[in-house]
């Protein structure tokens, strides 16, 4: 079974999404600014959403996660919580 691992921003508004998203692709570090700005509460570890399987953190999450580029950021994806950026740290399976 595929697993992978991730990291996640959440905030409110799409225009705030994007406006991170700018801040990370200028080259700011994703765990620093998911620490500053994520509105859940895995900010405090750096938006890490640990290793997990498909079906752990819904659909739009996992499409991101088991379907996109390791290593880039991507999003924004809203979701009922909100409107997250993911980076993708490792998969496997």
């Amino acid at each position: 079974m595929p697993r992978a691992k991730a990291r996640h921003i959440l905030v409110d508004s799409p225009e705030a999404c994007q406006q991170l998203l700018s801040h990370l692709q200028s080259g700011a570090d994703f765990a620093a600014t998911a620490k500053s700005y994520s509105q859940c509460a895995t900010a405090r570890h750096g938006g890490d959403l640990g290793n997990f399987s498909p079906g752990q953190m819904g659909d739009e999450i996992d499409q991101l996660v088991f379907d996109g580029e390791i290593g880039t950021v991507l999003g924004p994806v809203q979701t009922k919580y909100g409107y997250h950026l993911v980076l993708v740290t490792e998969r496997t399976g």
